[in-house]
C-alpha cells in the first residue's frame, strides 16, 4: 500500500466543535457515519447537562 501525505486525505467539520479533522484508518468502513472529531466531542453532544459537574 503506498503512503499518502496527510494533506491528501479527505476531511469533515466536527458537529459538536466546528474543527476539521482528517480520515482515520480506524475509520476507513464508517466514514461516511463519522460526525464527531473525538469521543469527548460525541460525549458532549448527547446531553450537555452534566457541564461543570465536577
Amino acid at each position: 500500500m503506498k503512503m499518502r501525505k496527510k494533506s491528501d486525505l479527505p476531511t469533515k467539520l466536527c458537529v459538536t466543535c466546528g474543527l476539521p479533522f482528517t480520515w482515520r484508518k480506524k475509520w476507513e468502513k464508517v466514514w461516511n457515519d463519522v460526525k464527531y472529531c473525538s469521543e469527548r466531542c460525541r460525549r458532549g453532544s448527547k446531553g450537555s447537562s452534566s457541564e461543570g459537574a465536577a
